[in-house]
């Protein structure tokens, strides 16, 4: 997501942080770019506005026109102003403690995501040691409850259904009861959602609201739909009242104006962020990292906490023997690329990276080649992949063959480990090579 306003925004930054002077003419080219990537972004107009004559009037100060470096001051005015748009900080979810039900209410239209969202956040819920239950209440759309049933499942978490029950407000009352008796802390809601506003679905909604005393009512906005959601999220918050939007979608290739306006027009923090279509695909919105990433700043923080979880300290600990001993082998490599595939698409990775965003295309990401390349390695046995030295000619038709690919195929992957296992054992043994790798990334 911001592709498109992140590519400007690089670009502005670039020509502000070498300036060692900065006149009032440059500040305002500078802001009616700026303006113009916010608006071509869909962000509202008023959003807009406010954003720009704040950010015009902090640059216009002595502190940035007379400062040392007045290219990175106002670069940091920027980023400051463009946190405070997306909501300054961490929202947490505010719950009861763990000997009491707390419940989350999730509302939406249809085809926002709301039901693989509810599912999202329950395993978000799980690993933080809470105790959920679903509660299928959309009793509208053809085939959410067993939608539902199937995403539990995937997850191990009960869902509480009723079938033939005509009133969802009757099955949200039996399943608080269930959730009591039960001893489950944590009920989320999937309420019906409509192609549009309308009287019938916020009459249902509020009487679920009632009901349900929620101690959560989450809006789960379609980051793709842009300037019409934050309208939505706007109605919803009036007529039912919302404590925080989750945006789906979220690694969609949109414009933004959807996570850069709603919490200046509706004033409800964003809390979460699905980026992908796996169940574990769901993650808490920090609007310092998004902002730094907009910025082409790299999210470092993001990028460290998704490797950690892809490998444990101790397992990093082994890989960095195996390269500073030249021991890495074709299996290890295999292995480095499925924990890359558990951190997400490459390109979103190459966005955390400092100084990353706008330097390597696409071109340069083959995910595609990554795949064959797996797929050329799980064709070799494990002896040929422990010494890669011994694919000869009649070996190397064979791996081709069960890969599906050609013998070049073969031979370019070849060469290009041997090129990278020394290169590696270079880096892991040279503390002044890593520390001149690093600073070329702007790390």
């Amino acid at each position: 997501m911001f592709d498109s306003i992140s590519n400007k925004f690089t670009d502005i930054i670039r020509q502000v942080s070498g300036k060692s002077r900065i006149s009032e003419k440059n500040v305002q080219e500078v802001i009616d770019e700026i303006k113009i990537a916010l608006l071509e972004a869909d962000v509202n107009l008023r959003v807009v506005r406010r954003f720009v004559n704040r950010t015009l009037e902090d640059a216009k100060g002595e502190n940035v026109l007379k400062s040392v470096n007045p290219g990175q001051q106002f670069i940091k005015i920027v980023y400051d102003r463009m946190v405070q748009l997306l909501g300054d900080g961490r929202s947490k979810l505010i719950l009861k403690g763990p000997d009491t039900v707390s419940v989350i209410l999730m509302m939406g239209l249809q085809g926002s995501g709301k039901t693989t969202t509810a599912a999202k956040l329950a395993s978000v819920l799980k690993k933080e040691n809470r105790k959920p239950l679903l509660v299928a209440a959309d009793l509208i759309r053809p085939a959410a409850i067993k939608q539902l049933e199937i995403l539990g499942e995937q997850i191990d978490i009960p869902v509480y259904a009723e079938q033939g029950i005509k009133d969802p407000k009757i099955v949200v009352q039996n399943a608080l009861k269930f959730a009591k008796k039960n001893l489950y802390n944590t009920v989320i809601i999937d309420t019906s959602g409509r192609m549009h506003l309308d009287e019938v679905m916020m009459n249902e909604i509020s009487g679920i609201n009632k009901i349900a005393n929620p101690d959560e009512t989450l809006f789960v906005a379609d980051a793709m739909t842009g300037q019409s959601a934050v309208s939505i999220a706007k109605e919803f918050e009036d007529r039912v009242g919302i404590s925080g939007v989750i945006l789906s979608k979220f690694d969609s290739d949109t414009r933004g104006g959807a996570a850069l306006s709603i919490m200046s027009v509706v004033g409800k923090p964003i809390k979460y962020i699905g980026v992908g279509e796996k169940i574990s695909d769901l993650d808490p919105f920090y609007p310092e990292r998004i902002a730094s990433r907009i910025l082409g700043m790299g999210d470092v923080v993001s990028l460290v906490e998704k490797a950690q979880e892809a490998m444990d300290i101790h397992e990093a600990e082994k890989m960095q023997k195996k390269m500073s001993s030249a021991t890495f082998d074709l299996q290890d490599y295999l292995e480095q690329i499925q924990r890359m595939n558990k951190m997400g698409p490459l390109e979103s990775i190459m966005e955390m990276i400092p100084g990353a965003k706008g330097a390597i295309s696409e071109d340069d990401i083959n995910q595609k080649e990554l795949g064959r390349e797996q797929a050329i390695i799980q064709s070799m046995t494990y002896s040929e992949r422990g010494n890669f030295r011994i694919i000869g000619p009649s070996r190397r038709k064979r791996v081709a063959k069960g890969s599906g690919t050609s013998v070049y195929d073969v031979n370019r992957l070849l060469k290009k480990f041997e090129k990278m296992r020394m290169t590696m054992k270079k880096f892991a043994k040279n503390k002044k090579y890593q520390e001149s790798m690093l600073k070329q990334m702007g790390m």
